[in-house]
């Protein structure tokens, strides 16, 4: 019912820069939460950036100042744009909607991305 695609990522030096985005698509009848989280092998996935609809942006507190996170709501979109990359940004970054469907606009739904790989070598 619900695809997000997410593009972007790779590999980058310390200090350097990349940018994220994520497209949702399907039978969506609003957006409420737009966001990304990263993995790494044996830790839990943890919030890097979301953007609550009406409200602020909220980041975990390691990438404040570095990562922008934006949102681009008629084209169902999110970006990250992240900068001055560090070694310990290295991980496995999903894209996170939670949003309402149409024909089940009564409840939410969270769906996530494939997930895309961002390696920062020191």
């Amino acid at each position: 019912q619900v695809q997000l695609v997410e593009s972007g990522g790779g590999l980058v030096q310390a200090g350097g820069s990349l940018g994220l985005s994520c497209a949702a698509s399907g039978s969506i009848f609003s957006i409420n939460v737009m966001g990304w989280y990263r993995q790494t092998p044996g830790k839990q996935r943890e919030l890097v950036a979301r953007i609550i609809s009406g409200r602020s942006a909220d980041y975990a507190d390691s990438v404040k100042g570095r990562f922008t996170v934006s949102r681009d709501n008629a084209k169902n979109t999110v970006y990250l744009q992240m900068n001055s990359l560090k070694p310990e940004d290295t991980a496995l970054y999903y894209c996170n909607a939670e949003l309402k469907l149409l024909g089940a606009t009564w409840t939410s739904y969270s769906y996530w991305g494939q997930g895309t790989q961002v390696t920062v070598s020191s």
